[in-house]
């Protein structure tokens, strides 16, 4: 496990309400859009590779659908080729890019603190507590999905109880089952407001395709400056972590 120091620097707080932490998350992201950016585009590029691993073709399968004249009730997913392997390969890509999303809190943070930003500084997360990370990506999507197969508005929430859960993991070291027990237990006294940045800044996050396809590389990083933006309101600011050269 790697070694950090840590030290104090100036930084912004919001206060503990969904329109403070939403304006909070705004100021911050936008100081760090283009690592948000390049974390996407790398998601996007392996998630073209594994449609060539698996075979599976998402335009083809679009194009089958629409001939279907709307009657999706006969569709078979499943019969599509390659669909099934290219279902388990992205949630396999899922997991390991998990990091990649406490690499951009970390980046988040150091931007709070006036710290100078590294590019390296986005893959933190494969250095610093990568196995819990990984765990805990794995507990959230199982979490995620089971509240999705029971209708899609039940992951609206659940999901404010995971919250706090990649910020934890990062900046206090803790393992998977700490993490998700202790963002529980504060999104539970806090859940109206854990409740609104997680329906504001997710209705953000996907406003990239609403109003332009492409555009969802821009906005989908959102929600990962909102968890930071939560972690600081009712945890204080973390102190920066310093790798030990």
């Amino acid at each position: 496990m790697s070694e950090f120091n840590e030290f104090d620097q100036q930084g912004s707080v919001p206060n503990r309400d969904t329109g403070s932490i939403i304006s909070h998350a705004f100021e911050m992201y936008k100081g760090v859009f283009l690592y948000g950016i390049v974390a996407m585009v790398i998601y996007i590029i392996a998630g073209f590779a594994i449609q060539f691993i698996s075979g599976f073709n998402s335009a083809s399968m679009m194009e089958e659908m629409k001939d279907a004249g709307g009657d999706y009730s006969s569709f078979s997913y499943w019969n599509v080729p390659g669909f099934s392997l290219y279902l388990s390969l992205s949630g396999l890509l899922g997991i390991l890019l998990a990091p990649l999303y406490v690499g951009l809190i970390y980046i988040v943070n150091k931007y709070n603190t006036k710290s100078q930003i590294d590019f390296a500084d986005l893959f933190i997360g494969y250095k610093q507590n990568f196995v819990n990370i990984l765990i805990y990506s794995i507990i959230s999507g199982i979490i995620s999905s089971v509240a999705m197969t029971l209708c899609f508005f039940p992951i609206i929430f659940v999901y404010p109880f995971l919250m706090l859960g990649y910020p934890i993991l990062l900046f206090e070291n803790a393992t998977a089952t700490e993490a998700l027990g202790k963002s529980f237990n504060i999104a539970k006294e806090n859940y109206g407001t854990f409740l609104g940045a997680t329906v504001v800044g997710g209705l953000i996050s996907i406003a990239g395709i609403i109003l332009c396809g492409i555009g969802i590389i821009v906005t989908a990083p959102f929600m990962m400056i909102v968890m930071y933006s939560v972690y600081c309101a009712f945890l204080g600011k973390p102190r920066q972590l310093e790798l030990k050269k």
